[in-house]
């Protein structure tokens, strides 16, 4: 080769060369990508509150290496009627929300679903979550799904302003001053109780009368046990006309209004209790509210009414693609970290699902929680965690009538009997 030749094929080098390294360079870009873990979560945390929550799960995942594609579907029911649509069409998301509740057992009985079996163990689930979550989530050994949070359902909420207005000084300790207090604000012209008028709102009503009328005792017979002598007793008669009795204090907007419209007429002042779960305090949070000082609280009507739990879960399809398991462990494991945990629970409103969680700088209500969950006699699971999805949809289509007609409370005893031995 002469020098002319040489040059020439050294003139040729340098002008491939910087397509060769950007080669380079964009083919590890794309190597480096595909080994990212991604996953497509489907959520329903769509209010403010829960959208700026489900954020720290995401900002979470990506800091830990994977790619979070978001699909967020307005409407818990809806939202899970995608999910099962898609994993039974063979389209899954890699993870779905659900409750902790039996709402996803048909999933596990069909198969459907991943374990986290290894995460379960190494974190020491057994020992750390409490047992009406378990209950749901582990099935013959095994973990179908990780919890992410613990909702009381039936918190009091209240307006500091508004108790104020109405001449209320101290905050209900029994079902008869709750009352009392509702007839206060009705007098001094305030809605009294601010609510939602959709039936899974009137279920979490009857949920909180027949805790904190009922007792324990009357809680477990009625839903875990669904015993008929228990349904059509006088007791449980009492439970439904308290129940029946909140209806007086509610405003004509109430129905189809969406819980988180109702938190915010206590927010604004325009009404004086709201009986809900307490993702209400996410909206409080939002609107610079402070526990104890713009609202209060209560957890029952009593010391020994029954906290009744349940939260919120993510559930993983059956994949047999390893980097699609691989993102869902690593879901799993970012979605529980203490630090996570922490960041989300605070703007959720729930509490960490593990016990040993830090929770010192969370508000006054979610400290009150986390003290009543140490007394594992008063923890009790929500409504669902008994019933199958059939059968809390018969009860409530019973509560919602009996709630918008004249029914007779006996012949609601005699639905509610009918609705729960199916």
């Amino acid at each position: 080769m002469d020098k002319h030749t040489r040059r020439a094929a050294r003139l040729a080098w340098l002008w491939r060369a910087p397509l060769v390294l950007l080669g380079l360079a964009l083919g590890a870009v794309t190597q480096s990508h595909a080994a990212m873990p991604t996953a497509e979560v489907m959520h329903w945390w769509t209010s403010s509150s829960e959208s700026a929550a489900v954020r720290k799960f995401a900002e979470a995942y990506r800091a830990a290496g994977g790619v979070w594609a978001d699909t967020a579907i307005a409407g818990a029911d809806q939202a899970k009627a995608v999910a099962l649509n898609r994993i039974v069409g063979g389209n899954a998301p890699t993870a779905a929300q659900f409750n902790t509740t039996k709402q996803f057992r048909d999933l596990i009985d069909h198969g459907s679903l991943n374990t986290v079996d290894d995460i379960a163990l190494r974190d020491r689930w057994d020992q750390l979550m409490p047992q009406p979550v378990l209950d749901v989530i582990k099935v013959k050994g095994h973990y179908y799904a990780a919890p992410v949070d613990i909702h009381m359902s039936t918190w009091i909420w209240y307006s500091k302003a508004a108790f104020q207005k109405a001449g209320i000084a101290t905050e209900p300790a029994t079902p008869d001053q709750l009352f009392a207090a509702l007839d206060k604000l009705k007098a001094a012209g305030l809605i009294g109780l601010a609510h939602g008028g959709q039936p899974w709102q009137e279920n979490i009503l009857f949920q909180a009368m027949l805790a904190n009328v009922g007792g324990k005792e009357l809680y477990l017979r009625v839903l875990r046990d669904r015993d008929p002598k228990a349904i059509n007793s006088e007791a449980f008669k009492n439970v439904l006309l308290a129940f029946k009795r909140l209806q007086r204090y509610v405003d004509p907007g109430s129905p189809n209004r969406n819980w988180n419209d109702a938190t915010a007429m206590l927010i604004g002042g325009k009404a004086g209790v709201q009986i809900t779960g307490d993702w209400a305090k996410g909206e409080f949070a939002a609107a610079k509210q402070t526990a104890g000082k713009d609202f209060g609280c209560i957890a029952g009507l009593g010391p020994n009414v029954p906290y009744l739990i349940q939260g919120d879960a993510f559930v993983f399809p059956k994949t047999k693609n390893p980097d699609t398991v691989r993102a869902q462990k690593l879901l799993a494991t970012t979605m529980l970290a203490p630090d996570v945990q922490l960041a989300f629970n605070k703007i959720k409103g729930s509490l960490p699902i593990l016990s040993n969680a830090e929770t010192s700088g969370m508000d006054a209500c979610a400290r009150t929680g986390m003290a009543i969950l140490k007394d594992k006699s008063r923890v009790v699971g929500m409504i669902e965690v008994y019933l199958t999805p059939d059968q809390n949809g018969a009860l409530q289509d019973v509560l919602t009538t009996y709630w918008n007609t004249r029914m007779p409370v006996e012949k609601a005893q005699k639905g509610i009997v009918a609705a729960l031995m199916d």
